[in-house]
């Protein structure tokens, strides 16, 4: 593996890590492998993170061609710093318990899946055929369980502060790499919550990740302003 290859894989796989254990995403894989069949449930959430990482490793990796070397390089620096100082802002103001959190994620999947069963109550019964004709295009072929579960980790993370600093670092980094990193990342993530449920996401402290998380960002902005355009020390 190349010097540049492993930085940016290394340097992904730390911030998305730290970004996605224990946030909101992580809470809803942890919460629907508790309601549903968990292999369908992993298989959504990874799909969907996956795609994801490749969209935003993309947009960085054009981002170069559209401006400069130089400017994507300053913008992504002072992303890195930002980031670090948002991240550090909001876990000092969190009280390190993670229920708040859970509650409200659950609340909102008991509440989808109730508007779902009470608008079903007054649909008329139709046969087979017809059933299928009306389902939505994606789940005549794959499973509900994993349109929803792919869905909701999508929309989840469009425009959250890992898929912007995924962005940034794939404009500074080996692209391939970032792409390597944030999916083995992802998966590792996504599997915890699978399989650890809800017990596991209700130990860990968003305060502490937080505080990581944006002590990351801070040195990744200072190891990108040290480094130059150029990418060496």
């Amino acid at each position: 593996m190349s010097p540049s290859l492993f930085a940016g894989f290394t340097k992904s796989l730390a911030m998305t890590a730290l970004s996605e254990i224990g946030d909101r995403t992580f809470c809803v894989a942890a919460i629907l492998a508790m309601r549903h069949p968990r292999k369908l449930v992993l298989a959504g959430c990874v799909a969907s993170s996956v795609v994801m990482t490749l969209i935003s490793s993309s947009l960085g990796w054009a981002a170069p061609n559209l401006i400069s070397r130089k400017w994507s390089h300053h913008v992504t620096t002072t992303l890195f710093f930002v980031f670090g100082i948002l991240s550090l802002r909001e876990s000092y103001k969190e009280d390190g318990d993670s229920d708040d959190e859970l509650e409200e994620v659950e609340a909102e999947l008991d509440a989808d899946s109730n508007n779902k069963k009470s608008e079903s109550k007054y649909k008329p019964k139709d046969d087979d055929d017809s059933k299928k004709q009306q389902r939505p295009f994606l789940m005549r072929f794959f499973s509900p369980v994993f349109v929803k579960a792919f869905s909701i980790t999508f929309f989840g993370e469009w425009g959250d502060m890992s898929q912007i600093a995924t962005i940034g670092l794939a404009a500074d980094e080996n692209p391939l790499g970032v792409v390597l990193g944030g999916i083995v990342a992802q998966a590792l993530c996504t599997t915890a919550a699978v399989l650890g449920g809800k017990s596991l996401a209700s130990k860990i402290s968003e305060k502490t990740v937080g505080l990581l998380s944006g002590a990351l960002f801070l040195v990744f902005g200072v190891m990108s302003l040290l480094s130059g355009p150029e990418g060496e020390l």
